[in-house]
């Protein structure tokens, strides 16, 4: 059920645009989020089990300062890599229609985080997990350029069509 702002734009009871809510739905079903999706799925995984395995090897040979860079920044990798799985998941809740787009624009499924700056915080750190990381720094402001660009920006409105809005002002003069 809509209503109309003090604009004239649909709004949802919620105050969720119907054009928002449009954008939310059109992600969801669209070829560039199926690949995000599986990007960031697969990254999910490959990091856990580098985590559960070498990299747990891996960790016990460093150095106590590295060793502590290396839980830091591990511990820091998988806080990315959960707020860009659950943002996946609700987009494809979203797809598959298991809720609303307008239930998806809730603030409480936004990003929250930003992606680090900087280097690694100790030179000793495994290659490879520093190879993790900077694929999911990538994927992570992949991911916060969408939704700022689905959240944030102004939803793009229909072109207007200046013959079918003075037919509709002419049939609202006369009643037609």
């Amino acid at each position: 059920m809509s209503q109309f702002a003090a604009s004239g734009a649909p709004i949802s009871i919620t105050g969720v645009s119907e054009a928002r809510a449009g954008q939310v739905r059109d992600f969801a079903r669209s070829e560039l989020f199926a690949r995000t999706f599986s990007e960031g799925m697969e990254l999910v995984e490959e990091t856990a089990a580098y985590l559960d395995g070498e990299g747990r090897r891996e960790a016990k040979l460093l150095s106590r300062a590295a060793a502590l860079a290396y839980a830091s920044e591990s511990m820091g990798l998988t806080t990315r890599l959960m707020q860009i799985a659950s943002w996946l998941l609700v987009q494809r809740a979203v797809r598959e229609g298991d809720m609303e787009p307008v239930a998806a624009c809730d603030p409480r499924y936004r990003l929250s985080l930003r992606p680090p700056s900087g280097e690694p915080t100790h030179p000793d750190l495994p290659m490879y997990l520093i190879e993790l990381m900077v694929r999911t720094e990538k994927l992570m402001e992949r991911v916060i350029y969408l939704d700022r660009r689905m959240f944030l920006e102004a939803p793009k409105e229909e072109p207007t069509n200046p013959v079918q809005n003075q037919l509709d002002r002419l049939k609202a003069a006369f009643g037609a």
